[in-house]
């Protein structure tokens, strides 16, 4: 092997003491692995007069320094000494070369660690146990076995360093868990588990639960006696085991009984520590158990050790955070001294601005890590820190992060390749999200999920089912044993489930539902929430009931999704019962989007006393503060019922001023609409021209009143106000699927291939119509023209055309389901209901706002709409 200058750094003045051994062995321990190295060189270059020679105690810990640093030359240069000097396999075991095995695999360099150990002429069970974790540290689980037979074969003794590397190995090949077991068998036999010293304990533990065995792990704690008599007593033996199998739990999902664990550890005067904490913590975020998560939050407070760990600060910031308590999370990252916050700190508080929707104090503190504080951003920063950059409108160098990413080296890490991906599809660049999409080599499950929600959120949903279908053709086809085949999971189905309600395609729906089960997903709260919207707004509300009910457990979200779901279907005494019964279940406790879907659901349903009853008794029964949305709510059961003086009255004394109103003045100015009010339309509509004068809605609501009224010279000026600012209407479109196929119509075009066929056929049921009674509401139409005029463009609005298809494509009988981009006009409204008793079918009619379901000439809505 060739020479290699040892001076790895330029050597400091002499010392007064020529340094030797002792000295190497003494930095190495205290951590300062620098100035080790140093010694080192300066100890082979010594040439004066009873200097200590370089020999066999030196080069051990020099080498350990050496992988420390990752200094892969200096680990070379050290094999390079030892073979000049002789001292590679001097003394009476192999330490030297034993440390150099572990070194090179350390720095990276697993081949050079596989041919030391091939040239040694003897072995012991130190090198066996450094080649072992050497092949762990590279995932050569099934090498690691093998080495660990030949070690057997060779007679060398185990050791408890052994068996938690076997262990590890174990635990990355599901496909057998038998040699798991065998490794549990081995280690009784070794006798492994007896006594205080618990590090193979604690592996079999981590095992048990990698394999998804948990209930197995389970066992073990409870047999070996650690859940009655706390292994090791109270010391950090017993602490250990009792974190070990909190984390496992919570790792596995099994957030209940880690808490249970957790309470029982205490209760048996095991003290718990930082790591306690840090694990259990998470539990109380899924659990949404604020009330646990503060009770701990008080005990760490009491200890200044704990209240001072930078790592439960981290795990409280998120806790906080994720149950949208952020001025708590930020009071938390404040208490610890700015010098003491470790990145995983800052991490935590960046990422629950940046989940919270805060973006822009995520930004600032972002800014301030580096500048203030001197940390620097790691992968997991710029992870959580990319989409606050994407949504921040006060943020102008989007795409200038990316070089960013790239300058500091980060752009070869999945989890910034993902982020990136995220804020490009965010900004609408789908091209910049596929290059990166293709580069990430292999891609995990986060790759592709990131990329079809992208999709999704653009509107290409069909590209999103593509691309699931890709995904699962990898899976499949995977070859490589050590890598775990990739599949849809229940981020995957709660991301395309959005998509087929978007479309209102339950086809998709159900083979969606129908993978969920079969892969045993569909018991998951968030996918079951998932799937109740998806039916309620495909139009299917008893698969949504269904759904619901087969739930094992419901958190707010989903009781809130069904509530929702029966006002949109104008079942508001239904939604009310939910409501009430969700109240006394005490398995969710009503927040704010629960009182805005059950007061949506009075509105809808002309409920208006029992709307106004929740809306006052809101704060002071249920402690929830009513915000503008609710306040719009409320407006909206006044509108529709007619009470425009009262709904005017709540705008102008209970809510401040400013862009919080819009959503009221919008819901005002419908109602205005409906009821043909003329002046307090006009008022409505000057405040949102002044609120939002880029929102077409708003013209096209002030036209109608106007046009309803006959003032034609001031709708003209409306739509040249209109034309004036830039602002054009959102033409109208409606869509079926059929077999799987979306089919969409716009009112009065000819794009779609059967276009002239489904123009004929509503041609011949507009006729039947006519003579059935049926009279266009000409009001519908904005044009000061003839009426014969505004009846040939109302006979192809969009849901005709969109109905007139279904009839064509669908069996007799068959529901006719259509969805519409826009609220359905009165005309269409009055048209489908002749046409459902014409042919005797069901047409469900899913506008902007709510469903509407035409049966035998009648609509669900009772024409309250």
């Amino acid at each position: 092997m060739a020479a290699t200058p040892l001076p790895i750094v330029s050597p400091p003045p002499p010392p007064p003491h020529p340094p030797n051994a002792a000295t190497i062995r003494s930095l190495t321990a205290a951590g300062d692995h620098a100035a080790a190295l140093r010694a080192l060189s300066s100890l082979s270059s010594s040439s004066s007069p009873g200097a200590a020679p370089l020999d066999r105690f030196a080069l051990p810990p020099a080498a350990k320094s050496a992988a420390a640093l990752r200094s892969l030359p200096a680990v070379r240069a050290i094999h390079g000494a030892a073979l000049r000097r002789g001292l590679l396999y001097d003394g009476p075991t192999p330490a030297v070369a034993n440390a150099l095995l572990t070194a090179y695999a350390r720095c990276g360099d697993l081949p050079a660690s596989l041919a030391l150990f091939a040239a040694m002429p003897a072995r012991d069970a130190v090198t066996f146990n450094s080649l072992i974790a050497a092949l762990c540290l590279f995932s050569r689980w099934l090498q690691a076995l093998a080495a660990l037979r030949e070690m057997v074969l060779e007679g060398h003794p185990l050791t408890s360093f052994t068996l938690v590397s076997v262990l590890l190995a174990c635990s990355h090949l599901p496909d057998d868990p038998r040699l798991g077991r065998e490794a549990h068998a081995l280690a009784l036999k070794s006798g492994f588990l007896d006594g205080d010293e618990r590090f193979a304990f604690n592996a079999l533990l981590s095992m048990y639960a990698r394999l998804g065995l948990v209930d197995d792990a389970c066992r073990l704690f409870a047999s070996a006696g650690a859940a009655e008599n706390a292994p090791g007593g109270g010391g950090g033996g017993g602490v250990v085991t009792w974190n070990t199998m909190v984390s496992l739990l919570v790792q596995s999902g099994r957030f209940e009984e880690a808490v249970g664990v957790l309470y029982d550890m205490v209760a048996r005067g095991v003290r718990p520590d930082g790591v306690t904490f840090a694990s259990a913590l998470p539990a109380c975020s899924h659990l949404e158990m604020l009330s646990l998560g503060m009770e701990m939050h008080a005990y760490v407070l009491k200890d200044a050790d704990l209240a001072a760990n930078s790592f439960i600060a981290s795990a409280l910031v998120d806790m906080y955070a994720s149950q949208e308590r952020v001025c708590a999370a930020r009071r938390v990252f404040d208490m610890v001294p700015v010098g003491d916050r470790q990145l995983g700190l800052w991490n935590a508080m960046v990422c629950g601005y940046t989940q919270a929707g805060m973006d822009d104090d995520a930004l600032e503190l972002f800014a301030r890590m580096e500048a203030d504080a001197g940390v620097v951003p790691s992968e997991t920063t710029m992870a959580g820190v990319l989409p606050a950059c994407a949504r921040s409108e006060a943020f102008a160098g989007k795409e200038a992060v990316h070089g960013y990413v790239v300058k500091r080296g980060m752009d070869g890490n999945r989890f910034v390749q993902n982020a990136l991906m995220d804020m490009y599809a965010r900004l609408g660049d789908m091209d910049a999200a596929r290059r990166i999409f293709a580069a990430i080599e292999p891609r995990d499950v986060v790759s592709w999920n990131t990329l079809i929600t992208g999709c999704v959120v653009q509107g290409h949903v069909s590209d999103a089912f593509q691309l699931v279908r890709e995904m699962q053709q990898q899976g499949r086809y995977t070859t490589d044993i050590d890598e775990e085949p990739v599949m849809p999971n229940n981020i995957t189905l709660m991301t395309l489930l959005p998509g087929c309600a978007m479309l209102a395609a339950p086809a998709r729906g159900k083979e969606i539902h129908a993978y969920a089960v079969r892969r045993g997903l569909d018991s998951d709260v968030a996918v079951g929430s998932a799937l109740v919207d998806m039916y309620a707004k495909c139009g299917c509300l008893a698969l949504s009931r269904a759904v619901f009910d087969r739930l094992p457990r419901r958190n707010v979200i989903t009781w809130n999704v069904l509530i929702m779901a029966y006002g949109m279907h104008g079942l508001g005494g239904e939604a009310v019962a939910l409501f009430d019964r969700m109240v006394a279940s005490d398995e969710a406790k009503p927040n704010e989007v629960t009182f805005i879907a059950a007061l949506a659901a009075c509105s809808h349903s002309g409920m208006v006393d029992r709307g106004l009853e929740l809306f006052r008794t809101m704060k002071s029964e249920h402690g929830v503060e009513p915000t503008p949305d609710v306040h719009a709510c409320a407006v909206d059961i006044l509108g529709r019922a007619g009470r425009l003086d009262e709904a005017y009255s709540i705008i102008i004394s209970s809510m401040g001023p400013g862009e919080q109103q819009v959503s009221a003045w919008s819901s005002f100015l419908g109602a205005c609409r409906l009821h043909r009010n003329v002046r307090l339309g006009e008022i409505a509509a000057e405040r949102l021209f002044e609120l939002e004068p880029d929102e077409a809605s708003h013209y096209v609501l002030l036209c109608n009143i106007y046009s309803a009224a006959g003032l034609w010279e001031k709708s003209l000026e409306v739509r040249s106000r209109m034309r004036q600012r830039g602002v054009s209407k959102e033409p109208g479109c409606s869509w079926i699927e059929l077999d799987g196929a979306i089919h969409r119509f716009m009112a009065g075009e000819s794009a779609h291939p059967d276009s002239a066929v489904v123009h004929a056929h509503m041609d011949t049921l507009w006729e039947r119509m006519r003579g059935q009674g049926y009279k266009p509401d000409t009001s519908c139409v904005l044009h000061d023209i003839e009426d014969a005029e505004k009846a040939a463009i109302l006979r192809y609005h969009s849901e005709k055309l969109a109905i007139a298809f279904g009839l064509l494509r669908t069996p007799p009988g068959a529901t006719i389901r259509v969805a519409k981009n826009l609220r359905v006009c009165n005309d269409c409204h009055e048209a489908a209901k002749f046409i459902s008793k014409m042919v005797g079918r069901e047409i469900v009619l899913r506008d902007v706002r709510r469903f509407h379901h035409f049966v035998d000439g009648a609509c669900s809505c009772g024409d309250y709409w």
